[in-house]
């Protein structure tokens, strides 16, 4: 009994002490948050919906997009465990959101987290940097998506590889289709251009969903 309530007042100093130090965006988002289950291709939010929630993927992996007036589906960015995604300009939803496997998300609530923003520098300060980071990857999907299919795929795949555990081998949770919408190509020319990097030994190909990069520097000067 006396080992119990030791280590129940050392938890209690613990979670106390954790609570008075200054708080990360993160542990923010893990305090105020509640994370809900996705099946595969499940409907986070729609395009246009009150942008109400601010998400955070826990494992997992997510898509924006949008259907363009002809029909076709251009995405606008993926998250991976770790990003957050729904940051809005407006209190809408410009693209629509689904996971892409079986994911988990954290949601939390806009309007207290704008609350503990206005209260807090360090949040508010945080906020506005978590928002220049999704505008930087706007800006840079939008430049990768007037280049060449060979530098949108090498540029695509250093991206990748930049947001992974091993840097010279990507496990891509996407399918083939869901790259060329994100590039803005077909899935043969995507395909092709894959067969075309490999054959340069500038990649290696051992399944559909990982790619070792052997020759990063080739694929840089592919990418410009």
């Amino acid at each position: 009994m006396h080992s119990q309530m030791t280590a129940r007042t050392s938890q209690a100093h613990t979670n106390a002490a954790a609570m008075a130090r200054p708080q990360t965006m993160g542990e923010t988002i893990e305090l105020m948050g509640a994370v809900m289950p996705f099946a595969r291709n499940a409907e986070i939010y729609g395009e246009n919906e009150p942008a109400e929630y601010l998400y955070k993927v826990v494992s997992g992996a997510v898509r924006t997009y949008r259907v363009l007036n002809d029909g076709r589906r251009q995405i606008g960015a993926f998250y991976l465990p770790g990003d957050v995604f729904g940051i809005e300009v407006s209190d809408q939803h410009t693209f629509s959101a689904e996971s892409i496997v079986d994911s988990k998300v954290m949601l939390i609530k806009r309007s207290s987290l704008a609350s503990l923003a206005g209260r807090s520098v360090d949040v508010a300060r945080q906020l506005w940097t978590m928002a220049a980071t999704e505008l930087q990857r706007t800006q840079d999907h939008t430049m990768l998506l007037i280049k060449t299919a060979q530098e949108r795929v090498a540029g695509f795949l250093l991206e990748m590889a930049k947001r992974a555990p091993r840097a010279n081998a990507v496990e891509l949770p996407m399918s083939r289709q869901d790259i060329a919408d994100y590039l803005g190509l077909t899935i043969e020319t995507v395909s092709r251009t894959l067969t075309q990097l490999e054959n340069s030994a500038a990649i290696e190909v051992p399944t559909s969903r990982r790619i070792v990069l052997r020759n990063q520097a080739a694929l840089s000067r592919l990418n410009g």
